[in-house]
C-alpha cells in the first residue's frame, strides 16, 4: 500500500494509531477524533482491563474488537495481537508512532510516576503503584519486551503492498505539525 499522507488521514473514516509503548497513541487518538469528528475507542480501558488489573478473556476481547471496528467510523489507539486480525482489513489509514526508544521510555516512566503519585485511575478503576512499577508484568517491563516487535510490526505495515495506507511518525514534532495542518486546512 502506497504512504499515506495527509489528504489520506483527512478523508479517512477508520484509522489505527500504533505505536511502541509509551509512544502517545491515546493522547494522539483522541486528537485526531477531534479533529476529524470520528468516534474513539481506547482499547486498554474499553477491552483489555477489567478492575484489578484483570485482563479480559480473549474471546472477550475479540468481540468486543469485532463490534467496534463493523462501526463506519473509528480511531482506535492500538490492535491487541489476538484481535488485530480483525481491525487490519477495517483500518484505512494506520498512524504508525515509531519514536526511540530512548523517548518512549522516558515517557513512560514520567507517565508512571505521575500516576503512581497522583493515584489516577486508568484502565477501569485500576490505579498504578509502586510495587506494580517495580514488577516484572509493570508497564516499563512490557516496554521493554515488546518494542522491538511493535517497531518491526509497524514497517511491515508501511512495507507491505497491500493493507492500509501508512503514515509513519519517527518523532513527536511531526505528530504536532500534523495535527496543525489538519487543524487548519488548505484554502481553496
Amino acid at each position: 500500500m502506497p504512504a499515506a499522507t495527509l489528504d489520506h488521514l483527512r478523508t479517512a473514516q477508520r484509522v489505527l494509531c500504533y505505536g511502541v509503548t509509551g509512544s502517545g497513541k491515546s493522547t494522539a487518538a483522541l486528537a485526531l477524533g477531534a479533529l476529524l469528528g470520528l468516534p474513539v475507542h481506547l482499547v486498554d480501558d474499553e477491552i483489555g482491563w477489567l478492575p484489578g488489573w484483570r485482563q479480559r478473556p480473549a474471546p472477550e476481547q475479540r468481540e468486543l474488537a469485532a463490534s467496534m471496528v463493523a462501526e463506519p467510523g473509528w480511531i482506535l489507539d492500538s490492535a491487541y495481537g489476538h484481535w488485530r486480525d480483525l481491525v487490519l482489513p477495517r483500518a484505512e489509514v494506520i498512524l504508525a508512532l515509531d519514536y526511540p526508544r530512548w523517548l518512549t521510555l522516558a515517557r513512560l516512566v514520567r507517565r508512571t510516576v505521575r500516576r503512581v503519585v497522583t493515584k489516577e485511575p486508568q484502565c477501569n478503576g485500576n490505579v498504578e503503584t509502586l510495587r506494580q512499577t517495580f514488577s516484572s508484568e509493570s508497564i516499563i517491563a512490557w516496554h521493554s519486551r515488546s518494542f522491538a516487535n511493535k517497531r518491526r510490526r509497524m514497517r511491515a505495515f508501511e512495507a507491505a503492498t497491500d493493507g492500509p495506507a501508512v503514515l509513519r511518525l519517527t518523532h513527536p514534532r511531526q505528530l504536532t505539525e500534523l495535527l496543525a495542518e489538519l487543524r487548519n486546512p488548505p484554502v481553496g
